[in-house]
This record gives C-alpha cells, sequence and structure tokens, in this order.
C-alpha cells in the first residue's frame, strides 16, 4: 500500500509540473517585438507547435513577414522514414516554399538563407546526441553566422534532461548522428547546447552566430514532461523516449529493434532467437519505416513495453543488459555488428570491450571521468537548475 501511495504521489507532482511548463514558442511576447520588420525563416516540424497551432501559422497571423521555412529530417510533417533524403517544397497550408535540410543538404546554402534577416529555430527535441534535429541546429547555427542572420531558439523541455550518461564523442566518429564532443545522453535542451555550441566555438572555423535563446518558462531539469507531439515517427510514446537511450544501438547491429511494428524503440529480436525467446513480431512497411530491416521476417526477442516507466527515470542511465544480452546470444558473433553501431557510440571502445567479455558495469565505468568532466564544462550553458 505505501508503495502505491508513493507512486501516485509521483505521478500527481510530475503531472503538476507538466502542467506548469511553458516552451519558449508560447511566449509570444518575449520574441514577436525581435521580428517586427524582419524578412523571417522558420526552421521547424510538426513538433513546433502552440497548443494546438503551428508556429508559423501563429507567426503569420500576428503579422511576421515569414517568407521561408526549413525541415529537418522526417521532413515539415515528420512522417518521412528515418535517414530518408527529402525535397524542397511548398507548404499547402501557408504557400510558402519548405527548404529540406535533409538532403542535398544539411546546411543552408547562401542562396537558401537569400532575403532572411532572422532565423527561428523550434523543434522539440529528446537529449540525445544522436537524434539529428541537433545536428540541423548546428547547420543552421553555422549558415546563418557566415551569413550575417542571426537566430532565435524557441526552447522546448528535454524529456530525457534529468542525466547524463555515455562516451564523448571523438573525432574520427563524427558525423551527422554525432557532431559534438558530448555524451549520448547530454541532459540539456536545444537551447542550452545552442549556448554551448557557440560558447565553445564548435562552429566551423570557430565563428559564433547572433544568438538569442527564448527559455521555457517553470521548467527544471528534474521536470517531467510528457510530450504533447511524438517527435519522429518511430518514437510513437514515452516508453519509447526513455528506452530511446538504451535500445538506439541495435540499430548498428543485424538486430530489429521494432521499426515496421506499432511499437519501435520497445522491443528487441531477430530470427536466430527463436529458441531463447517466446515473444516474436514481424517488421513490415508502415507510414514512417517503409523497408525496415528484417522485414517480413518472424523475429522472436523481448517485449519491453511494460517495462516500468518511473524505474528508467529512478536509475536515468543507459541500460546495457538487453545489448549484452542479444550479444551473448546471437550467433555468428561477426555478424552482430554493423560499421553504424561505433558511429552511434561515438567510439569503437564499447564494441571492443563486448567483444572482449567486459560486463556491464565494467563498460558504464568506462565513461565515468568522461560525463564528469563534461558536467563541468557545461555548467556555465545551463538555463535551468538540476
Amino acid at each position: 500500500m505505501k508503495r502505491i501511495i508513493l507512486l501516485l504521489t509521483v505521478l500527481f507532482l510530475a503531472f503538476a509540473a507538466y502542467a506548469q511548463i511553458t516552451a519558449g514558442a508560447a511566449q509570444l511576447h518575449k520574441y514577436i517585438p525581435l521580428l517586427q520588420g524582419k524578412r523571417v525563416g522558420v526552421t521547424a516540424n510538426h513538433t513546433s507547435m502552440i497548443d494546438d497551432k503551428h508556429v508559423a501559422d501563429v507567426l503569420l497571423r500576428h503579422g511576421v513577414n515569414v517568407v521561408r521555412m526549413y525541415a529537418p529530417e522526417h521532413g515539415f510533417r515528420g512522417k518521412a522514414d528515418a535517414g530518408a533524403a527529402l525535397s524542397s517544397t511548398k507548404d499547402e497550408a501557408t504557400g510558402l516554399d519548405i527548404v529540406s535540410l535533409y538532403g542535398k543538404n544539411y546546411k543552408p546554402t547562401p542562396e537558401q538563407l537569400q532575403g532572411i534577416d532572422c532565423m527561428i529555430f523550434d523543434i522539440q527535441d529528446v537529449g540525445l546526441r544522436f537524434f539529428t534535429y541537433l545536428s540541423t541546429m548546428h547547420y543552421v547555427m553555422e549558415a546563418c553566422a557566415e551569413q550575417g542572420v542571426p537566430v532565435i531558439v524557441l526552447d522546448r523541455p528535454n524529456p530525457n534532461g534529468y542525466y547524463v550518461d555515455g562516451p564523448l564523442l571523438e573525432p574520427e566518429h563524427r558525423s551527422f548522428v554525432g557532431l559534438h564532443p558530448i555524451p549520448v545522453v547530454h541532459g540539456m535542451t536545444l537551447g542550452e547546447l545552442s549556448g554551448m555550441i557557440n560558447g565553445e566555438r564548435w562552429l566551423k572555423n570557430g565563428v559564433q552566430c547572433s544568438l538569442t535563446v527564448i527559455p521555457c518558462d517553470g521548467y527544471t531539469h528534474r521536470s517531467y514532461y510528457e510530450l504533447p507531439v511524438i517527435p519522429s515517427p518511430n518514437l510513437p510514446n514515452m516508453q519509447a523516449v526513455y528506452l530511446y537511450a538504451s535500445l538506439c544501438f541495435f540499430e548498428g547491429t543485424a538486430v530489429s529493434l521494432g521499426r515496421g511494428t506499432p511499437f519501435p524503440f520497445q522491443v528487441f529480436g531477430h530470427p536466430a532467437f527463436k529458441d531463447v525467446y517466446s515473444f516474436s513480431f514481424v517488421p513490415e512497411a508502415v507510414e514512417g519505416a517503409t523497408n525496415p530491416p528484417l522485414k517480413g521476417r518472424q523475429c522472436h526477442g523481448r517485449d519491453l513495453r511494460n517495462f516500468p516507466q518511473a524505474q528508467l527515470r529512478h536509475e536515468g542511465r543507459i541500460r546495457l543488459e538487453w545489448l549484452l544480452e542479444a550479444y551473448r546470444h546471437f550467433k555468428p558473433k561477426d555478424k552482430f555488428f554493423l560499421p553504424y553501431f561505433s558511429k552511434l557510440w561515438g567510439t569503437a571502445r564499447i564494441q571492443q570491450m563486448m567483444q572482449q567479455g567486459a560486463t556491464e558495469a565494467e563498460i558504464s565505468a568506462s565513461w565515468t571521468a568522461d560525463v564528469a568532466a563534461f558536467k563541468a564544462r557545461r555548467a556555465k550553458y545551463l538555463l535551468y537548475d538540476e
């Protein structure tokens, strides 16, 4: 009974905290005056909502001269497959051009920024280094710095902002799924990271952009925040958002993590596990995953849909047990890892330790010093209490 009462109390406080949080985009009085008389670009997607209205529509209704929009991975409406190259197009609702920043180029070209006096950036992140909205922000900042275009980041809460974990990215593993020397789980909002990117001179040639951040109101890094809009097609609920840090590494293996099912990032499995697990699923073509790994094949594995969210939040760590378990059962071992594995981790060290039989505790301990050093480095860029 005491445990039930405690859980109900935690849930009540969590939802109360969520109700008091106001995203930067919703605080119009703080940034609309900065846009008066300006030709404005908007980097946004389906998560860029103010209540039930898109930020671009709200800006237009307030007389802001929005002249062009820019879209990250998954597109402006958020339905494209992960990794699918996208073409520039027009928005049906506004008739404005949408420049794809996940197609021919990740970074806006000078021509694509022509006629822009100010850039708004408003996208919901989930707090992991390899979630590519962070990389899109980096390249938008870099291009705008080079062209003298100020950037205004409308900050949003980080649902995984309550912890920091994982190894730092090593320079030789730098890619669009990891541009910065930060841990896998960085514990920062995009507003905070934009300040760090600028302050640490991580943009090309050390340039800095003219940056304004509109912080969230009522948010701390301890806040519970349930996303009002799913951030991408394959993170359909909070269970997936919380498991993402632990299960995404299966993307760099031969094992499926449920793309092409109703529960991506909440399961893992492979046909080779037929004699190990009773649970099974079959990936099929669906919106957001039209050609998933192991499509049409019966995969046996673990179902983590009911793994306690309270435990995930309480522990606040990357759980390696499932990855190590899958590797232990997988045969042949030399077919388990894909090159993408080390790119996701940002280091080759984790694969090497797994192949050498390291335990979960030993692997986690390998990045303890990295996490401590990063926390000290990021401290001056935090906008919210920890």
